[in-house]
């Protein structure tokens, strides 16, 4: 029997909840599904930093390498200052990883109350690629003369045509996949002048490679509104690493909350392991309470199953969210319902293993 090993890094905050309801979910299905898994669990985040100094050991990369996907649910801690946990945990292994590709679709869901107006599910259905490995994110920056009135700091974005060549391409390929074929490369080449007109330029020369995908250009604040007042428009959107982060987040609420939306950090060449995660965040205001919503993490593992070829399991866990999000009464907190994690997590095995068993019967 195929045996797929899986990294499972809860994190910190409501990721220590999110995580195990994921692995539940995930063996449910491999019970009935031709596969298993094999769980190893890195207690790496807040609390391992404050026992060692370091978010993840110096050679955990080392760890990871031979997983076949790693489940990741939050870097984030109120005690320690948020640019350790991120670039000390997340962002290690994204780069770590050369995870260059970050997929998040966006869908308004069965059953969601979703805030905009003359919007159904159909004008809602979107995938934004980001950039997942240099940008503003590249970490390249400094500070000098702290605590001085001279003090300097410095972030920069910096783009590399190898980079905007390969997230271009990828993000081509996925709009050329799906029935609409059409691409929104969001920009701000108005104001930022020098890389972002190479990232026009570059979008330009790799849609000649896929005549049949319909593309435009929208700046990313114009993105904002047009996301709001023409959702139906949208489709595929390939945006810089910053841009991405902002606009998926609105993305989100848009379809009803953050605690659905999923993401991928491919590394489409499969040369390392990629990373599935909810887009949450850790949420200490609800940690340990049972409130967190685990859809963002059901559906990122429907992301991961996907990414290792079982399309048949994957499509039947997103069947399941599907039941259970048209249900009212399994609806969390942020989605103005009263269920609990437990709740929710338990629906989503028990409609497994009914599908299963009425597999087996056929």
């Amino acid at each position: 029997m195929k045996t797929y090993k899986i990294a499972c890094i809860p994190g910190d905050g409501i990721g220590k909840e999110v995580v195990p309801a994921g692995q539940a979910v995930l063996q449910a299905l491999a019970e009935t599904a031709g596969f298993r898994f094999e769980f190893t669990t890195f207690g790496w985040g807040g609390d391992w930093y404050r026992a060692h100094g370091e978010m993840m050991p110096a050679d955990g990369l080392d760890a990871l390498r031979g997983m076949d996907a790693i489940l990741f649910g939050s870097a984030g801690d109120p005690k320690i200052p948020d640019h350790i946990t991120l670039w000390g945990l997340r962002l290690k292994i994204c780069q770590g990883f050369d995870q260059y590709a970050n997929v998040r679709p966006t869908r308004i869901l069965p059953g969601i109350d979703a805030p905009l107006k003359r919007c159904g599910p159909k004008d809602l259905d979107w995938v934004i690629v980001r950039e997942n490995s240099e940008g503003e994110y590249a970490g390249i920056g400094g500070r000098a003369h702290q605590g001085h009135p001279i003090e300097v700091a410095t972030d920069l974005s910096m783009m590399t045509r190898a980079g905007v060549e390969r997230i271009m391409r990828f993000a081509f390929k996925l709009a050329q996949s799906r029935p609409r074929k059409l691409l929104t490369v969001v920009t701000k080449s108005n104001a930022q002048r020098h890389a972002m007109v190479m990232w026009d330029e570059i979008a330009v020369q790799v849609s000649k490679e896929f005549p049949d995908v319909k593309w435009d250009k929208e700046l990313v604040d114009a993105c904002t509104a047009r996301m709001v007042n023409r959702p139906a428009s949208l489709d595929t959107l390939v945006c810089t690493n910053l841009h991405a982060d902002i606009l998926s987040d609105l993305a989100a609420a848009l379809a009803g909350s953050l605690g659905i939306a999923p993401t991928a950090n491919l590394d489409p060449e499969r040369r390392y392991p990629s990373m599935f995660e909810p887009i949450h965040g850790s949420a200490f205001d609800i940690m340990g309470k049972g409130l967190a919503n685990p859809v963002g993490t059901f559906w990122s593992c429907v992301m991961l199953l996907e990414h290792l070829g079982e399309r048949e399991a994957a499509a039947r866990l997103m069947r399941a969210v599907e039941t259970i999000t048209a249900n009212p009464k399994l609806h969390t907190k942020d989605l103005g319902g009263n269920a609990r994690t437990e709740e929710v997590t338990n629906a989503v095995r028990a409609l497994l293993a009914q599908n299963g068993a009425a597999q087996r019967k056929t």
